[in-house]
Parts: structure tokens; C-alpha cells; sequence
């Protein structure tokens, strides 16, 4: 249905939707350069990952855990060859107040053609014959987080064999897992059902397909006075005019949102390179400096989006609360700046729901 490789059109800002689809667990590992959601991240640089300082979350100090990664390289620099950008997020539902960022984190990760990890040529698409698949230890010889799959330095002190991130992550898997483990009364392998992470995915893409002649999901326009009838409760007629014209606007918004994504109600993420964000509210939507620079200097611009949809596939729903978001923006390096093999920390912009919204 697409290629593995998210590409945007630069000349006429083409949006490529994301969606869901099952994949082998071969296909979604690091040397296959996959976009995918869930499970443990499939690394592209072998070195020098992020620590866990940079993965916590601003807000409770956990460790975030993998949400998605899209592989998107930028052609026209060889320094992008390969080029992957990843978002953790926070599994604590108090830390998603509204139009809050600090329980997101996203990275962006390139190699050129010719790297120390992968071979010059394309992987090949069909399933190796033999294959060795280790969620502990990377070729490059880093150990792993045995339940998030993130650079793990802190070794269980009876067995000395597995690691973790975080004396956080190392309880949690004590409990479900390597108790048993490692008193020799389980299974070791690390193919065992791990509760911990999302539901892994393939994130496969395509162009978004418009109705020719609808204006309206095509271009924004101008919002039309309205005349509106109500009483007066001691606000001044300029104060009633500015709420009535925000509410107008918002809806307007949240209408346009419902239509565009009603045309492909499955999608899990809109892409469009230095294009612009599908919003779901008139509220809370970045000025240009409320996006930071680049530490290089340049400008971040938009990349992709995330979407609320994503949310019925992630089984994070609970009866008292739950992660949540509108959509979640993601900003990066106008010019993909060369930090070598290193995982550059890039801008996310969260926006929720206003009122009484719902998709």
C-alpha cells in the first residue's frame, strides 16, 4: 500500500497519512528502517541513545515510554540518508493537563548512506532465513532496558544478566516477570508477553485524497460574521462580541478538523514537511515564537502530526483516567542539523479538545 519511507511533497505541501497495520516482528526491527507505533524503539543509530534524564517526563520524573517512530529521510542531504524521528510519551494519566507538552518527548536520529551499523544496500523484503532478535543487548554492544527497550545501565544485583533504565522500570518487571526469571522458575526469553509497552504496529502511509471541488478542506477561509442573540448578564457589548466570535471560530475549527479526517476516519498520523497542522481547536495554537530554535540556529518547523484515533489502539483507557490528547504537533530542524550519531531533542506541541469537543 506504501513505502516504508514517510515523504511529504515540499512543492505542494502533499499531506501522507499514517495508518495501522499487523507486520512480522522482522519487519519492524531496526536494520528494516520501519515506521511503527508501540512495542520497544527500533533504534537507528546503534550509539549514543538518549539517557534516561532526557527521556523522563517533565512532569512526575518517569521514564516516558516508546510511542512511534517515523522514518522519514530528507533526499536532498546525504547526512539524512536514513533519517528517523521518535516520541515517548508518559503512561501517567495526571501528567496530561490540558495543552501541556511535558509529558512528550521526541527525538530525531539520521546516518548517511554509508554508516557503522547498516548495509550500503537496501534491506531485503523478504524474511531472513536465519535470525537472531535480542530486546537486551545492541550490536553495538549497549544493553537495554529489558521492559521499554531504552539504553539500560542499572543490572539486576542477583542475576547481573538483564538491565534496566530505572530502578522505576527494574520494579515493575520484578513484579510481573523476572522474579520468576530469575529464580530459574520461568522462561527467560524475552519474547514473553510484555504488558508494560503499546501494542506494536507498522505505521504504513499513503497520500491524502481530497474531494476536488470541496473549498472548504482545501484552504481556510475567513470566518463570517454571525448575528447572535442572548442576554446581557453585565458584560460590555465588545467583551459579548469577542466570545461569541471565539466560539464561532472554534467551531468552525473543530468542524473543519471533523470533515478532513471523517474522509479517512482510521488515520493515526497526518505528515506534511514544513506544511502545516490539521487543528482540532481555535485554542492554544502556536505563534511562530512559541516554537523554539534549533541550539544550531535554525528555524523548527512542522513535520507531522499525531491524532486523537491513535488513542483507541493504544488499550490505555481506564475508568477513572487515562492518557489523552486532541493532537500532539511535532517541530523539527528546518536543516536537519549534523549531530553525527547522536539523538537530537526536538519540539512537540500538544493541543487538547475545547468544551464539550469530541471527534
Amino acid at each position: 500500500m506504501a513505502a516504508k519511507a514517510v515523504k511529504g511533497s515540499k512543492t505542494n505541501r502533499e499531506v501522507v497519512l499514517g495508518f495501522l497495520e499487523e507486520a512480522e516482528s522482522w519487519q519492524l526491527l531496526s536494520n528494516q528502517f520501519p515506521s511503527k507505533v508501540g512495542g520497544r524503539p527500533a533504534w537507528l543509530s546503534l550509539v549514543d541513545l538518549p539517557t534516561v534524564s532526557e527521556l523522563q517526563c517533565e512532569k512526575c520524573k518517569l521514564p516516558t515510554v516508546f510511542l512511534l517512530q517515523v522514518y522519514a529521510p530528507v533526499t536532498e542531504y546525504d547526512r539524512c540518508f536514513h533519517r528517523t524521528l521518535f516520541v515517548f510519551c508518559c503512561k501517567t494519566p495526571a501528567c496530561y493537563t490540558r495543552n501541556d507538552n511535558k509529558c512528550f518527548k521526541v527525538f530525531r536520529c539520521q546516518l548517511p548512506r554509508k554508516n557503522d551499523f547498516y548495509p550500503f544496500d537496501p534491506p531485503s523484503d523478504e524474511k531472513p532465513d536465519f535470525l537472531v532478535e535480542d530486546h537486551q543487548v545492541l550490536g553495538s554492544g549497549l544493553k537495554l532496558c529489558q521492559l521499554c527497550g531504552c539504553l539500560g545501565q542499572k543490572a539486576c544485583s542477583r542475576c547481573h544478566t538483564v538491565t534496566y533504565c530505572s530502578k522505576e522500570h527494574q520494579t515493575i518487571d520484578w513484579k510481573h516477570r523476572h522474579k520468576k526469571e530469575c529464580s530459574n522458575e520461568g522462561s527467560q526469553s524475552s519474547e514473553q508477553f510484555n504488558s508494560f509497552l503499546f501494542s506494536e504496529w507498522e505505521l504504513v502511509t499513503e497520500p491524502e485524497e481530497l474531494p476536488a471541488k470541496d473549498e472548504d478542506l482545501h484552504e481556510c477561509h475567513g470566518l463570517d460574521q454571525e448575528s447572535m442573540s442572548c442576554v446581557n448578564n453585565g458584560l460590555e457589548d465588545s467583551d459579548l462580541e469577542s466570545m461569541a466570535h471565539h466560539e464561532t471560530q472554534d467551531t468552525k475549527v473543530f468542524q473543519k478538523f471533523k470533515k478532513r479526517i471523517a474522509i479517512e476516519p482510521q488515520q493515526v498520523l497526518r505528515y506534511c514537511k514544513e506544511g502545516s497542522p490539521l487543528w482540532v481547536s481555535a485554542e492554544h495554537v502556536p505563534r511562530e515564537e512559541d516554537v523554539p530554535e534549533c541550539p544550531c540556529g535554525a528555524k523548527r518547523l512542522f513535520e507531522f502530526q499525531i491524532m486523537p484515533q491513535l488513542l483507541n489502539h493504544l488499550k490505555v483507557d481506564r475508568t477513572d483516567a487515562s492518557i489523552d490528547w486532541g493532537t500532539v504537533a511535532v517541530y523539527t530542524c528546518a536543516d536537519s542539523c549534523d549531530r553525527g550519531t547522536k539523538y537530537s531533542a526536538e519540539f512537540i506541541w500538544k493541543q487538547d479538545f475545547s468544551g464539550d469537543q469530541a471527534v
